[in-house]
């Protein structure tokens, strides 16, 4: 049994992963992340993050009631970490998605904060909302924290 969930993981990420594409900011199942200049020279684990849908297309919450789509705040992304879509908990046919629209529609009606309701924390309600790996306990620290761990650097020669 181990060995089939085991497959099925990595033909989602072999499935997802051949998706990526940096040259059209395409990072379909990904948090995205960009250095917010001057702040992120000066503390490097600090910058600016979305999330994507299956299709790719990156979502950010840019500002105070904006979240913008396939438009990060401050440019593109530098780095990515893979989700594993297999992971996710919640209920219904397209749960990723709709937990990623419901979140930005819920901080569409927020203010920014830069220290507690921000990028991160809408990246966190998605997860939350979508039940990733099977937690509600997705905040802007473990987030902060786990993407500069798993995160990848882009690699593109026409970005």
């Amino acid at each position: 049994m181990a060995d089939v969930v085991d497959k099925d993981t990595m033909k989602n990420y072999h499935i997802a992963s051949e998706r990526i594409n940096p040259e059209a900011s395409r990072y379909p199942y990904c948090v995205v992340w960009t250095p917010i200049p001057v702040l992120s020279w000066l503390f490097p684990i600090i910058g600016h993050m979305g999330i994507c849908t299956s299709n790719g297309v990156i979502r950010d919450f840019a500002g105070p009631y904006f979240v913008s789509e396939d438009n990060m705040a401050f440019g593109r992304p530098t780095k990515y970490w893979m989700l594993d879509v297999s992971k996710v908990y919640a209920s219904g046919s397209n749960a990723w998605d709709t937990a990623v629209h419901d979140a930005s529609e819920e901080y569409k009606h927020r203010m920014h904060n830069l220290c507690c309701d921000n990028c991160h924390s809408h990246v966190a309600m998605a997860l939350n909302l979508m039940r990733y790996e099977n937690s509600t306990s997705w905040n802007m620290v473990n987030l902060c924290l786990l993407a500069l761990i798993h995160g990848k650097h882009v690699r593109c020669s026409t970005c």
